[in-house]
């Protein structure tokens, strides 16, 4: 295919005839350097990984849009013979990052990576890109996190030609399932010091009826306890140990819709908002979830100071690393499940349970 150029006003006009990638890689630096390529509903998509590695391969770049969603972009040139597999190949990649990854070590890596690109943290980047306030980046990250968690990933198969047979199969998939595919093909030209990129969309006409994207499944702990032995018989006795204290102690117990499972442990002091700082995660973790729960209602963890308070009274907790620099931020507290299977460890555990308990009532009773 050609495209014609020509000057306003002029009677000539000149020919230019569409152009190759010469490698992957250079398909994929051009991606990398310019995101708005691909046109994925409107959305506009940072960058912010290459090579992000999995245990089934590296992703060719890891990209977020402003409503934290998280995309998986593999890149393949058609005269490539891998180019059939390449939804697989991205799914696969998905799931590896999903099964595997931990997101405080994913953002992590991403800080690494803004480090080095751009000479800033990973959040200010996020800020700068999306144009956000200092405030708004906290929902994004925190939207990224449950995505992962969740297993909630978008995937771009981008190309320079797209074959008809690739195009059917990111229909189908994504009719008939809860995945979102999108095929992007590159037309790419070059005229004179310009490079000239026409990016077309395919998948995102596909209308779904799957219902809602999450597991559908609202966990139990029969349910809870299968997937906990994955990881062992010490992730099962602590976490039947914490939903017992709970039903002791008139905590909530509120069971997760995501695909890993899970439950977060909920306060309610006199009938106010919920206070939840602890969750039980399927991927065998006590995950911190008090970071930006600050001001939503009445109690004394409004304030950083008492947030970072229960994080202090974990320290003792042989294993549990606290981050006191990270209070509002979800790797303030790394907690293997399995280290309160041990006594010790379980009653420092409920001794800070049961002292923000005190301090919410106490708050609840004098407003």
């Amino acid at each position: 295919m050609a495209i014609i150029v020509s000057k306003k006003g002029s009677h000539s006009a000149q020919v230019v005839n569409s152009s190759d990638f010469t490698h992957e890689r250079n398909l994929q630096d051009y991606i990398c350097d310019h995101p708005e390529a691909i046109p994925v509903e409107d959305k506009r998509l940072l960058v912010v990984a290459r090579e992000l590695q999995t245990e089934s391969g590296s992703i060719d770049a890891f990209a977020v849009d402003k409503d934290g969603d998280l995309y998986i972009v593999e890149t393949k040139l058609y005269r490539n013979p891998d180019k059939r597999t390449v939804v697989a190949q991205a799914l696969d990649y998905g799931a590896s990052l999903w099964r595997h990854a931990d997101f405080d070590e994913l953002l992590s890596t991403l800080d690494q990576t803004a480090e080095k690109e751009w000479k800033m943290r990973i959040r200010d980047k996020l800020a700068e890109f999306f144009s956000l306030e200092e405030e708004g980046v906290d929902p994004l990250i925190e939207a990224m996190r449950r995505n992962l968690l969740e297993g909630k990933l978008k995937f771009v198969v981008l190309m320079d030609k797209l074959e008809d047979r690739l195009k059917d199969l990111i229909a189908y998939v994504n009719e008939n399932s809860q995945f979102d595919i999108y095929a992007v093909e590159i037309e790419f030209y070059t005229h004179e010091e310009y490079e000239i990129v026409i990016p077309k969309l395919y998948g995102a006409e596909v209308k779904k009826d799957v219902g809602v994207r999450s597991s559908g499944r609202l966990w139990t702990w029969d349910l809870f306890k299968d997937r906990l032995r994955e990881y062992g018989e010490e992730e099962v006795i602590a976490a039947q140990h914490i939903i017992d204290w709970a039903g002791n102690n008139d905590i909530a117990i509120e069971w997760s819709q995501s695909q890993r499972g899970g439950f977060i442990l909920c306060y309610y002091p006199e009938g106010k908002n919920g206070f939840y700082p602890f969750g039980v995660t399927g991927k065998g973790t006590v995950s911190w979830n008090a970071p930006h729960q600050g001001g939503k209602s009445p109690s004394p963890f409004d304030k950083r100071e008492n947030r970072a308070e229960i994080l202090k009274r974990l320290q003792p907790i042989k294993g549990a690393t606290v981050d006191l620099n990270n209070v509002d931020g979800f790797n303030g507290l790394k907690l293997p499940l399995r280290i309160l299977a041990d006594k010790e460890a379980l009653d420092t555990f409920f001794s800070v349970c049961s002292w923000i308990k005190e301090d919410l009532a106490a708050k609840a009773q004098a407003a």
